[in-house]
């Protein structure tokens, strides 16, 4: 297991803002070989509803512990609110409708990339699909939904901020319109 440097390039309270700026780096980094994962806390029934339609069979157990509830244990999710989702190696088609299910539930949305690209006019080489990640963290600043927020924010992951990831990381900000923010978390990959 390895970790990268999740960095913060743009935050917005426009969910579709955030999720063409998305797209837009996606369409940079390529993703035949994609896939993603996803994360939210569900507070409501309707909510929870929504996510379950997009994601059927998704784990989730009780935010106040498993002992509290879980699919391992066959209990019913709607009973043990607020519910932890996670699933994992979902195809890419699933990621924006989690992310428009959760409603004002704090979420995030990790995409597994293909490779950030070279650049050569940037000095930058290709960077492989090991330390290539895209995450949109909805209604939440952190990529573990420990702060949540009524914006979104989108995050790149380079292997560390050495002057490549540092480089790499503005370079992408600007293609978006973003900058970055110096905020950058730890993620385990």
């Amino acid at each position: 297991m390895s970790n990268s440097a999740a960095a913060a390039v743009l935050t917005t309270a426009d969910l579709s803002g955030a999720i063409r700026a998305v797209r837009t780096l996606l369409a940079l980094a390529g993703v035949g070989h994609g896939e993603v994962d996803v994360e939210a806390v569900i507070s409501s029934p309707d909510a929870l509803a929504r996510v379950r339609d997009v994601l059927p069979g998704l784990e989730w157990w009780a935010a106040a512990g498993k002992e509290h509830g879980s699919s391992d244990g066959g209990d019913a999710p709607a009973g043990c609110l607020p519910v932890r989702v996670f699933d994992w190696g979902r195809p890419l088609d699933r990621a924006e409708p989690f992310a428009a299910a959760v409603g004002p539930d704090p979420a995030a949305v990790r995409w597994d990339l293909d490779a950030w690209p070279a650049v050569p006019e940037a000095g930058l080489p290709e960077v492989s699909q090991k330390y290539a990640y895209l995450t949109l963290t909805v209604h939440s600043r952190d990529l573990y939904q420990d702060e949540p927020a009524q914006d979104h924010t989108v995050h790149v992951h380079v292997e560390d901020l050495d002057a490549d990831g540092t480089d790499r990381v503005h370079w992408l900000a600007a293609q978006v319109g973003g900058r970055f923010t110096g905020r950058v978390e730890r993620a385990s990959l």
